[in-house]
């Protein structure tokens, strides 16, 4: 529903704990039935600790995920590890409509001035937030083995704006996986969750030391690799095949596809547009681009 594959490290993890089922099996199974009843009460206004501020505690590097979708996919991601759950009167209501557990956080009730003294100032977050480790890493095979779709690979896109909204897309249009580059790109904070808008728990992160590499990889599984560029000669829609499974590569929109991936991509291809206009957004253009793939 994210630190790169290396067949030593898969070695280790394997030799050092029980063999584990895909992702989506695993996610199916350990998800508990929701019971209608038995959700803890709220701790009341008045008892509610201080909020620590961002990082207090937190060991692992945990951080708070805010807004009502992101905080309610976090909840309900078996794989994610809450620690506090801190909620205005309103917003625990709104949020017991819709989530009936299992509860593995009590809601701790806040006066929404609260929320300014540990999450930054202009952030929306709708008088909920879930302080929550990140989530633990997930191999591309193991990705690629529970999901259909698409893949998307990011390739040095830092903005985390940029990937969260990717990241809505790749939901939206049932990408397998995201893949990102380990050391260029953002790690999971609260503006991404926040961003995403609920689907960096829904869809599973790959973090990859080489990009090339992960390419490579999905070649070998038998994806036809494409990667996105303004002076390709055809289009995404001419080039896709139809028998086959497809990864998109797109890159920052400054820089665009780096040389080592143009050149290990099967194809490059490019998003028609009107003249004037040089490019997308890279979450735009991903939007564009699976929903090319997933329509034929």
């Amino acid at each position: 529903m994210s630190r790169p594959t290396r067949a030593p490290r898969a070695e280790r993890q394997d030799a050092e704990r029980p063999a584990r089922a895909p992702y989506a099996e695993r996610h199916d199974a350990e998800r508990a039935p929701r019971p209608g009843r038995g959700q803890p009460p709220a701790a009341a206004i008045d008892d509610a600790p201080a909020p620590p501020r961002p990082g207090a505690g937190a060991g692992s590097g945990a951080f708070w995920i805010y807004g009502q979708h992101a905080v309610l996919a976090a909840l309900s991601n078996p794989f994610r590890k809450p620690r506090r759950l801190l909620t205005t009167p309103d917003a625990e209501a709104t949020l017991r409509e819709r989530f009936s557990g299992p509860w593995r956080v009590t809601p701790e009730r806040s006066e929404r001035s609260r929320f300014a003294t540990f999450l930054p100032e202009d952030s929306i977050h709708q008088g909920i937030a879930l302080l929550a480790e990140p989530l633990e890493a997930v191999a591309l095979e193991d990705a690629i083995e529970a999901g259909e779709g698409p893949v998307l690979l990011l390739d040095q896109v830092t903005d985390p704006r940029n990937v969260g909204a990717a990241l809505r897309a790749a939901a939206a249009f049932g990408a397998a996986c995201v893949v990102l580059q380990d050391r260029h790109a953002p790690p999971e904070t609260g503006a991404l969750a926040r961003a995403a808008s609920g689907a960096l728990d829904i869809v599973p992160v790959v973090r990859e030391v080489n990009l090339s590499r992960a390419i490579a990889a999905l070649q070998k599984a038998g994806f036809w690799v494409m990667g996105l560029a303004g002076e390709a000669t055809r289009t995404l829609a001419e080039a896709a095949p139809r028998d086959r499974r497809v990864a998109l590569v797109l890159g920052a929109e400054d820089s665009g596809l780096r040389r080592l991936q143009r050149e290990t991509c099967d194809e490059l291809v490019r998003l028609p547009m009107a003249e004037g206009v040089e490019s997308l957004n890279v979450a735009a253009a991903a939007a564009v681009a699976l929903y090319e793939i997933v329509r034929r």
